[in-house]
């Protein structure tokens, strides 16, 4: 293990801020799941049901917005990518309090769909900041800002619920989102190699990249010196997803499993804790949580190889089933230390792989997909784990996602494996 590694990426000043600006900005994203839960079912009058269902609604949009706000970064550039999510972060939500059911799951897919797309262009930016070789390091230190963020996030929505209201804490959170945009394009990290403020390859190096890219690729990449060109290029290759392949899908995979098991673990400590009429415990349990998060993340970026991220979900998925036994805030916290030590890892080893795995000119897109892909997963949990709650208990909302996402872990490994033994076949002539 490594851990100078960590030093000496926060050496560097612009990666030391990116990490900073990172956080702050995760903070009302980390505080509006639980925020909107709590609106829907105390303010609303509904079930963990229907809770799940606005978060679903907020991650569909997530999820189809992701990959072309991606394409957007890859196209015009960081700054004016953003400036429909900060105008609709303030628009959407200060209008969504005061809606109906059926309303507020429209206006929550459209704040989904515009929502500032932090977790992937942070990533997109890491990946050309440091050295290829640093990359595992520096997502894992995102990663562990990540969980301090959800150290602090969900507490503060639970305390903006219970001394304001939840309708004043839903707009709060959409400004605090906007002015997270406005930081975002103020630092304005790099997000393409040759960027002021991006780790600058060997000559060599990117023209050995440029041969092994597809001719199509190749004709992408070489066009992204004219936006004008880009625009043509994208009428004719948007439905090209030259890219994908079977160990881009199962990377895939493993995300939408890791937000799965996230969102559905959300909802499930709300409804315990509720049961238990111990709601403004939930820092105890989150604290514990996150902590475990962040120490599986530093030892994990400090390894010199990396782990398959579909192993390690599923060991996090089966480790989360147990926490449905808890009952009450001190026993829920200690069963959530074994499945939040893989947490970080799990989240860090695919963003690795994506990076590795996918050509610069189209990793924007690709961090969309695979931010698609987590917020998917979290649209999938937060439903179903409502559904098995309001139906058997807390319980059955752990056991449900922890179930789903150890199957999708197992049906990532026999892909991989199938893929594996297809090229190790001789060729046939």
């Amino acid at each position: 293990m490594n851990f100078a590694g960590y030093r000496e990426l926060l050496s560097i000043a612009p990666v030391r801020r990116l990490l900073l600006v990172a956080m702050l900005a995760r903070i009302p994203h980390a505080a509006a799941g639980v925020l909107v839960t709590l609106h829907v079912v105390e303010t609303l009058n509904l079930g963990y049901g229907a809770a799940g269902g606005v978060a679903a609604a907020v991650t569909i949009g997530i999820a189809l917005g992701a990959p072309w706000r991606g394409r957007r970064v890859d196209l015009v550039g960081l700054r004016r990518a953003l400036v429909p999510s900060v105008i609709s972060e303030v628009v959407v939500w200060s209008v969504a309090p005061f809606l109906g059911y059926e309303l507020l799951l429209v206006a929550a897919v459209i704040g989904g769909l515009f929502s500032v797309p932090i977790f992937s262009v942070v990533r997109q930016a890491l990946g050309v900041m440091v050295a290829p070789a640093q990359r595992r390091t520096a997502y894992a230190l995102d990663s562990v800002g990540a969980e301090l963020t959800f150290m602090v996030g969900p507490a503060l929505g639970v305390l903006l619920s219970t001394t304001l209201h939840s309708v004043a804490g839903l707009i709060l959170i959409g400004a605090a989102s906007a002015v997270a945009g406005l930081f975002l394009m103020w630092f304005n990290p790099p997000t393409r190699t040759g960027q002021r403020g991006s780790y600058q390859q060997d000559v060599n190096d990117e023209l050995a990249s440029m041969e092994e890219l597809s001719p199509a690729e190749a004709a992408g990449s070489q066009s992204f010196a004219g936006a004008n060109v880009l625009g043509r290029l994208w009428g004719r290759t948007r439905g090209s997803l030259v890219w994908l392949n079977v160990a881009v899908i199962a990377v895939l995979g493993a995300s939408l499993g890791a937000g799965l098991v996230l969102s559905g673990t959300d909802v499930g400590i709300v409804a315990v804790l509720r049961n238990s009429d111990q709601i403004g415990s939930m820092g105890i349990v989150l604290v514990f949580w996150c902590a475990a998060s962040v120490v599986g993340g530093l030892i994990y970026g400090a390894l010199s190889r990396p782990v398959n991220p579909l192993w390690m979900l599923a060991a996090m998925a089966l480790l989360t089933i147990p926490m449905g036994f808890a009952t009450d805030a001190w026993s829920l916290a200690l069963l959530s230390i074994a499945p939040g030590l893989l947490c970080a890892p799990v989240l860090t080893s695919s963003a690795e792989r994506i990076a590795e795995l996918v050509a610069e000119q189209r990793r924007g897109e690709a961090m969309g997909w695979y931010g698609s892909s987590l917020t998917l997963g979290s649209a999938i949990g937060a439903p179903f784990g409502g559904m098995m709650i309001d139906i058997v208990g807390p319980w059955g909302g752990f056991t449900t996602v922890g179930i789903l996402a150890a199957a999708l872990a197992l049906a990532g490994l026999v892909a991989q494996a199938f893929r594996r033994r297809s090229l190790s076949r001789p060729a046939l002539t």
